[in-house]
């Protein structure tokens, strides 16, 4: 089975001009059978995770061992630079055979890999006994319409550590679906400029009974890398990735700017912005973590960057955190599959005086969160209390140690100062009385 695309679209021009997501799941896929399982597939899933976060949305008070805690209040400082050693670097050659270029990668975390996988398999199959063969021939097809170089990547790292590669393109997609974080820009009293970011994973994903924790989350800390990129035999670039993903959330380009990108939750989110792709209806839209990278690869400045990250066509709405190296060089970007949202885009503000930092997670700037996902509100108390004096590495560090921003999810604290090309990856865990998310 071939998937037909680009030339032959599935549906016509004024469907796509009038698209719903009704119409996919209706005629317009009437002529592909396995599409439309795959597609009733994936929205059977989405409806159970939705189904289960429903359950779990009825206010109440956090208890008191859950609340929300600045550590900053107790002159806690939790930052220690040496624990930035126990994540590995690795390098990835822009200009080796792409089939290659994770080879070293993915042979040296396969069983982490496979691990991971068997894990999502245990959570899914259970509840659709059929998904594993669909992902295994739908995705597999599909991997074969994936652009260059990321197709030959991902069939690399395929090969490499045994997994088939449709699960392995549906592990490198999954991220553009589940992934919540919380992202810091900020500038201290000289203007230098400090960019960070809590990267949580897992929300629904399996809990642990015995540890107390996000079963993709446990296995995730174990896989986290930094990469230099190399170009011309230098370093392009940095970032930091899990084994086998070939996508960029968080990286950096010393001299030039620093990019994290945290999901945007919408009602036609990243699982659209898939099945749009599939069908052939979006056949120039980028992943959104694929976006992120071919921005540190093909732009050099923060202006450049911004007009990149703001205009290329995408599959995922999401907020882009640029920053540069001039003061005040700082955006939050708020993109839709289709275009910018203009009034939910902010920048760094001179004139206001909390205008020295930008706090981003998981809504849109100027609107509400949702009551039991605030990590906007501790953030920002915490980050006023460390006041402009205080910023860098350190201060920001423990900001994003305190809780809520720093809960069952998170895996990580990133650390970046493209000024002076400073990167530093903490592996990170909430044990004990901690929100799930």
């Amino acid at each position: 089975m071939q998937i037909q695309r680009g030339a032959n679209p599935l549906i016509s021009t004024k469907q796509v001009e009038d698209w719903r997501i009704e119409e996919i799941s209706g005629s317009a896929l009437s002529h592909n059978r396995l599409l439309r399982d795959f597609l009733r597939m994936l929205l059977k899933l989405l409806l159970l995770i939705g189904v289960a976060s429903v359950a779990t949305a009825v206010y109440v008070p956090l208890p008191e061992r859950f609340a929300d805690h600045c550590i900053l209040d107790d002159n806690t400082n939790l930052y220690d630079p040496t624990h930035q050693y126990e994540v590995p670097w690795f390098t990835v050659d822009l200009d080796a055979d792409p089939y290659t270029r994770f080879q070293e990668i993915a042979t040296i975390y396969k069983q982490d890999i496979n691990d991971l996988i068997q894990v999502l398999k245990d959570l899914i199959v259970p509840l659709l006994p059929d998904a594993l063969g669909f992902v295994d021939i739908f995705f597999g097809n599909a991997a074969e319409y994936l652009p260059s170089p990321y197709r030959e990547e991902l069939k690399g790292i395929s090969d490499f550590t045994g997994v088939p590669i449709g699960e392995i393109v549906l592990y490198n997609v999954f991220y553009e679906i589940f992934t919540v974080c919380t992202s810091v820009i900020a500038q201290d009293d000289s203007g230098h400029l400090y960019h960070a970011r809590n990267l949580d994973f897992g929300l629904f994903l399996g809990w642990n009974e015995t540890t107390h924790d996000w079963k993709i989350s446990e296995h995730l800390r174990k896989m986290v890398v930094n990469v230099n990129w190399i170009k011309d035999g230098k370093i392009l670039f940095v970032s930091n990735n899990f084994a086998g993903y070939v996508g960029i959330y968080n990286g950096m380009k010393k001299g030039g700017f620093t990019v994290t990108a945290n999901e945007r939750f919408d009602l036609i989110g990243g699982y659209v912005g898939m099945i749009r792709w599939l069908i052939g209806l979006e056949p120039n839209g980028r992943w959104m973590s694929w976006l992120t990278r071919e921005t540190l690869v093909e732009k050099n400045t923060y202006a450049e960057a911004r007009e990149h990250l703001r205009n290329t066509p995408m599959l995922s709405p999401v907020y882009y955190i640029l920053s540069g190296v001039n003061p005040y060089e700082g955006t939050i970007i708020t993109r839709t599959l289709n275009g910018t949202i203009d009034n939910q885009t902010v920048e760094m503000n001179p004139d206001d005086p909390y205008g020295w930092y930008l706090l981003q997670t998981n809504y849109d700037p100027n609107s509400d969160v949702l009551f039991i996902d605030d990590r906007r509100t501790p953030g920002n108390a915490c980050m006023r209390k460390l006041g402009r004096s205080n910023v860098g590495f350190s201060g920001i560090y423990n900001v994003l140690s305190s809780r809520t921003n720093l809960n069952k999810l998170t895996t990580y604290t990133v650390l970046m100062d493209t000024i002076e090309g400073k990167w530093e990856t903490h592996l990170q865990a909430c044990p004990g009385d901690c929100w799930a998310w």
